[in-house]
């Protein structure tokens, strides 16, 4: 089947630059990526990877990660596991 449809959608320039720059880099045109996408949402019956709204620990965490609080600095992986004690 030719391909005969169109697609238009509005969004954040910084989001859609950062996209076709991954998109290039993984030798996909935009058009490609959201044909690749569509074709994962069909073979899955849906979106191919989970969404869910975040529970009330996560947004907290989420909102105090912004704003630099309760954070542990790692220098590397060893230290990182040092420090979870792993």
């Amino acid at each position: 089947m030719g391909k005969s449809s169109t697609i238009r959608a509005r969004i954040e320039p910084d989001l859609k630059d950062k996209a076709e720059h991954i998109f290039q880099q993984l030798g996909l045109t935009t058009t490609q990526a959201i044909t690749l996408f569509y074709k994962q949402v069909e073979l899955k019956k849906g979106l191919p990877f989970d969404v869910a709204i975040p529970n009330e620990v996560t947004r907290k965490t989420f909102s105090d990660t912004d704003a630099g609080r309760d954070l542990i600095l790692c220098n590397d992986a060893d230290d990182m596991f040092k420090k979870l004690g792993i």
